[in-house]
């Protein structure tokens, strides 16, 4: 059996034992995690989500967090006032170990949900001025009488 989840904007096909690096999830090496997004679960008989399947999932465990290979970006302008530029980069990925592939009760497994770090980040933000109320001004005190 096989299935087809997305995670940081792209799509894996995916079956039980593979390993994979996906964009960067806020989770530590030995954590499980789970991903809910599941597009397709195949195998004998297809199931196709519209556009996701519920009820579906994919359990995994994090194996460690790694750094891709460095990509490097080279601008050079040609002839009079030119100038050259080179940025380098590493995206920061996730190693994962598929263990399962749930066709229903994912509500009920209790794993955590896979969640990038930009969801982490944002749910984070969210979650600090959710209890932040806004003050009731005291109510003024009448203003002192004039000096006669």
């Amino acid at each position: 059996m096989f299935a087809v989840l997305k995670t940081g904007g792209k799509q894996y096909k995916v079956q039980a034992g593979d390993v994979l690096r996906v964009e960067k999830l806020a989770a530590n090496a030995g954590d499980k995690v789970q991903f809910n997004e599941i597009l397709m679960i195949g195998g004998d008989k297809p199931t196709v989500g519209a556009p996701l399947v519920d009820g579906a999932a994919v359990q995994a465990e994090v194996i460690d967090q790694i750094k891709a290979d460095k990509v490097i970006h080279y601008v050079k302008r040609r002839r009079k006032h030119s100038s050259q530029r080179t940025k380098g980069h590493r995206q920061q990925l996730t190693l994962l170990r598929v263990t399962e592939i749930l066709e229903k009760g994912a509500d009920k497994s209790g794993v955590a949900a896979a969640t990038g770090t930009a969801a982490a980040r944002v749910a984070a933000h969210n979650a600090e001025a959710a209890p932040a109320k806004p003050k009731k001004r005291a109510a003024k005190k009448p203003a002192a009488e004039a000096k006669e």
